[in-house]
């Protein structure tokens, strides 16, 4: 029975990433467009008057920057002439629409995504003192704040990467689809392949999200040795 739970709770932590990178890899094989993610970018962005908006190559992930108003694009991944590369691409550019007409819940990710690597960092650091207080003051007590307040700032991350899923799926299905459909920048017969895809760009920030448990849960072993 512990097993089995064991093996349910390993496939709950990392079924959705095992998933999403099938998807990406399964329509990452057959090149048959014109053009790369790289130049889809580019392309929409100039038709949706987003001139301003910079497409770089990155090597950190497929992301857009709200601060620096550039879209950056892995070569692995967008620079091939693949469904997943043109449809990331897209996904990419919705958040760069996003930004543009200030959805909000984009802006507070932007602003949380911020605090949150600074109390992960403190959290962490927080952690590492709570043993070393204790013994220093004997007083339990400060350990178990000290505790407490590095625990709640490691799982912080945890909580934005949840808190992001309504901006991640709005950017896939309610700006990447529509553009894609209605600019037939890809064949109809394509458009369920490119919902899995974007459903897989969406679902890796819950793949994050899962495996920051893992995070807390190994800190939490570490001040029970």
């Amino acid at each position: 029975m512990i097993v089995i739970i064991l093996i349910l709770i390993m496939i709950v932590i990392y079924g959705p990433s095992l998933w999403a990178k099938h998807i990406l890899n399964h329509y990452d094989q057959k090149e048959y467009f014109s053009g790369n993610g790289f130049e889809l970018a580019r392309l929409i962005l100039d038709r949706a008057d987003l001139s301003d908006v910079k497409v770089e190559e990155t090597a950190i992930g497929d992301h857009y920057d709200p601060e620096k108003k550039t879209i950056g694009l892995t070569a692995k991944r967008c620079g091939r002439r693949t469904l997943t590369s043109v449809v990331v691409a897209a996904h990419e550019v919705g958040h760069a629409i996003q930004d543009h007409t200030n959805f909000m819940p984009l802006k507070t990710r932007t602003r949380m995504i911020r605090s949150a690597v600074r109390l992960e960092k403190i959290g962490a650091g927080i952690m590492m003192v709570v043993p070393i207080l204790t013994v220093i003051t004997r007083i339990p007590a400060a350990g178990l704040l000290m505790f407490l307040g590095g625990f709640a700032s490691l799982c912080t991350p945890l909580f934005v990467h949840m808190l992001t899923l309504p901006t991640e799926f709005d950017a896939s299905f309610k700006r990447a689809l529509p553009i894609l459909k209605a600019g037939n920048y890809i064949p109809e017969e394509d458009t369920p392949a490119a919902g899995k895809i974007l459903l897989a760009c969406a679902l890796t920030y819950v793949a994050n999200a899962l495996v920051g448990l893992l995070n807390v849960y190994r800190w939490i072993r570490i001040l029970r040795r």
